[in-house]
């Protein structure tokens, strides 16, 4: 048995081993909390965890039909992974003691200890720490999944795998505490991301585009050969899930069952309905018809956008960050197409961009009127705030497109990222996993009769 295959398996079964010496405590006094958060909270989380499916929906309905279940595989597989990750080091890091405001100290919940039993976290007074806990996961589980769309069609599966431990640990949990540790950096500068601007979407669309550098272009991307979505259906599908989802995500985000939570919820669907709009009429204004791919992709954009300020801005400035951000993310698509980057499913303009245009116009509409513990944007006469969302931007993009791109080349050092030219024209559903899109059997007539024809996705 070669180590390289055995080293997946070996590591987990370690981690379960080492977990049956950890300590049990008691769990939190639920007497000391407010049940009516904990009801919405734990049905926020429920409905993250939902924009993981979505999202395989989403990404595996635009490609070839021949990678549709290795692109779904792909988002889906961040739970697992990231889902024990997180028990072991990853909450520890991202919100365990800060380490001068950089990261937090990997031994304060090592193997989650503490989390159950301990004092609520301190900006979720009214929830014990673990359900916290459980609800950051999802934003943890659901960020590398996003790179997918970046580097579909062309990665090996263990490659993904070992990025998706590599990044949650490198480049998300350093930007989760920054930004959302009372004591990282960022959040001491002043900076707002209430539901994961930078922390989730700029960071998975820089290090969509260093993947997609890193992986160099397909064949078919050399070739100019336009690719058709496997199943539009799917694609709305998806869109469905990933909106119903995100009002967990920016109302959630609110820690608690309040007029926040309402406003929150209120900015992000009008974002998003405004968003899908414009990018469709934008579509038509150039000459192109309205399509469902165009619908569902600009609304996806708008729910980026409005992540970050979903809990900052009024619901009437809403509209604006929709309409705005698909406007852009969409001549973003229309550019790239003309340079020799293949980012497959336009991951760094939809997210990466939706992300960057989101926080500066978070520096821009924030109001205190909204919510008392954030912060006047330029619009109300606060130049400076704007200037910090710029430079928190700016910091989030840099890190996190430099570590991915280490990553990556880190990666490839040790195992291929890229499936063989073979592979790639075979499709990865078989290279990869041995399985098909589409499977059953035709009858085919022929000169000697009806024949049984086996359906593949060649």
């Amino acid at each position: 048995m070669r180590f390289k295959t055995a080293a997946p398996f070996l590591s987990l079964l370690l981690l379960a081993i080492i977990a049956l010496f950890i300590p049990t405590l008691p769990n939190f006094d639920e007497g000391k909390y407010n049940l009516a958060d904990i009801a919405w909270i734990l049905v926020a989380t429920a409905l993250v965890f939902l924009m993981t499916p979505g999202l395989a929906f989403f990404y595996g309905g635009m490609v070839n039909r021949k990678n549709v279940l290795s692109t779904m595989m792909k988002s889906t597989v961040a739970a697992g992974l990231v889902g024990v990750l997180w028990i072991v080091v990853g909450y520890s890091l991202c919100f365990g003691e800060s380490f001068h405001g950089i990261i937090g100290n990997p031994f304060t919940h090592l193997f989650y200890k503490g989390v159950a039993s301990g004092p609520a976290w301190v900006a979720a007074p009214t929830i014990p720490k673990s359900l916290f806990s459980m609800f950051q996961l999802m934003f943890a589980i659901i960020t590398p999944g996003l790179v997918v769309g970046a580097i579909a069609e062309r990665m090996r599966f263990i490659s993904y795998v070992l990025f998706t431990v590599l990044f949650s640990l490198l480049v998300y949990a350093p930007l989760a505490h920054w930004s959302w540790h009372p004591d990282g950096f960022l959040a001491k500068m002043g900076a707002l991301d209430f539901a994961g601007g930078t922390v989730v979407h700029i960071s998975a669309g820089c290090a969509a585009l260093a993947g997609a550098l890193v992986l160099k272009r397909r064949k078919v991307h050399i070739e100019k050969i336009e690719g058709k979505p496997a199943n539009i259906p799917y694609i709305l599908i998806g869109t469905g899930l990933l909106w119903f989802g995100w009002f967990g995500f920016n109302a959630g985000s609110a820690l608690a069952a309040n007029s926040l939570a309402v406003s929150a919820f209120s900015t992000t669907n009008t974002a998003a309905a405004a968003a899908g709009l414009s990018w469709m009429f934008f579509d038509v204004m150039r000459g192109k018809k309205p399509s469902v791919v165009g619908f569902c992709v600009g609304a996806v954009v708008g729910l980026v956008a409005i992540t970050p300020a979903a809990g900052f801005v009024a619901i009437p400035q809403s509209i604006f960050i929709g309409v705005v951000a698909a406007m852009i993310s969409n001549l973003v698509v229309h550019l790239k197409s003309k340079t020799m980057v293949d980012d497959t499913l336009d991951v760094f303009p939809c997210h990466g961009i939706g992300g960057m245009v989101g926080m500066l116009m978070t520096g821009i509409f924030a109001t205190k009127a909204v919510n008392s513990l954030g912060n006047d944007g330029w619009a109300y006469g606060n130049f400076s705030f704007f200037l910090i969302q710029a430079k928190a931007m700016l910091i989030a993009v840099g890190y996190s497109f430099s570590v991915s791109f280490l990553i990556f080349k880190f990666i490839n050092f040790i195992v291929p990222l890229r499936v063989s030219d073979k592979e790639e024209a075979e499709g990865l559903d078989i290279s990869q996993h041995n399985e098909n899109y589409v499977q059953g059997t035709l009858l085919v007539g022929t000169p000697t009769g009806l024949k049984e024809v086996e359906i593949t996705n060649h």
